[in-house]
């Protein structure tokens, strides 16, 4: 016959291990969702930037019908400006002689679960691009 005194604990050892890795896991799905929602976030609040700058247009050129360009300061402060009422970090750009605007986000998720393993923050961004152009009857111009 075998003593079953050997065997006391061990079940204890293996459910609290087997918690702890539950618990990991179960953190990593919820703050893996958790970043790819933030990065969601981020990417629309780069569009939205973009498009707000985007619709800043030279009045110049656009009254008189002859180009489609945006107004490059007026573009660049409705971009910044969304920026801060959203309160997400971003840089703008206007390249192609002011017809396409760069938006990039930059935030970050507060883990709710891996701070437990030494994870606090994780990184997320985003980037959008406005292109303004000019149509006549349907037909880019």
């Amino acid at each position: 016959m075998t003593s079953r005194r050997n065997d006391r604990g061990s079940v204890t050892v293996w459910l609290a291990t087997a918690s702890f890795v539950m618990i990991v896991l179960v953190g990593l799905a919820v703050d893996i969702t958790g970043q790819v929602g933030a990065q969601q976030h981020a990417r629309d609040i780069a569009r939205q930037a973009a498009r707000a700058a985007g619709q800043q247009l030279d009045p110049s050129a656009a009254i008189h019908g002859t180009a489609a360009q945006t107004s490059t300061a007026q573009a660049i402060a409705a971009a910044r400006s969304y920026l801060a009422s959203s309160g997400i970090d971003g840089a703008v750009t206007i390249a192609d002689a002011g017809t396409t605007i760069r938006v990039t986000t930059t935030a970050t998720y507060q883990t709710r679960f891996l701070s437990i393993i030494g994870i606090g923050t994780l990184t997320v961004s985003g980037q959008a691009d406005a292109t303004v152009i000019r149509a006549v009857d349907g037909t880019r111009r």
